[in-house]
């Protein structure tokens, strides 16, 4: 029985020092791995800064304008308040210069569609940089239908009086 006892105690010890060496052997391949991942990382976020050249894009072309024919227009008043008029010198902006040359014979379509809109404004609508915002969007909406398929970036004011 003695002799069994001793064989039990040395299957225990080799086995202590085999879980002890897989311990070691985890905690050494978790290390590499670590190291690894971190090697990587700054070779990932820090290689080339400066050096590579990117491909440069074109720089963006200048939009080109097209002058609509200045306005006056008298507002829509309250009866017995006197005549108010709004002058206006319009701008548009079209993004390709190509563009131009399809928009200018629909010229006075657009002065046609800006003269009904703005006849039906009261003071009030262009009161504030809001009302102004509110007019330009509304503009540019007409414009752009009246000069369907071509295409107007924005509509820019050049000078709003109102008297």
């Amino acid at each position: 029985m003695a002799e069994n006892e001793q064989a039990e105690g040395a299957d225990g010890a080799d086995a202590a020092q085999s879980k002890k060496g897989k311990l070691k052997l985890i905690i050494a391949v978790a290390g590499f791995v670590a190291i690894l991942g971190a090697g990587a990382g700054w070779f990932f976020l820090l290689r080339g800064h400066g050096e590579e050249k990117h491909a440069e894009a074109p720089p963006p072309k200048p939009p080109s304008y097209v002058e609509v024919p200045d306005m006056m227009v008298n507002l829509v008043g309250a009866p017995g308040e006197r005549v108010q008029y709004l002058r206006v010198k319009v701008v548009l902006e079209i993004k390709e210069e190509k563009q131009v040359e399809a928009i200018k014979p629909n010229l006075p379509r657009v002065t046609d569609l800006f003269q009904t809109y703005l006849r039906e404004l009261r003071p009030s609508d262009i009161n504030g940089s809001a009302g102004l915002f509110r007019l330009k969007e509304e503009l540019t909406k007409r414009v752009n239908s009246a000069v369907a398929p071509q295409q107007v970036s924005a509509v820019l004011f050049k000078e709003i009086m109102v008297q």
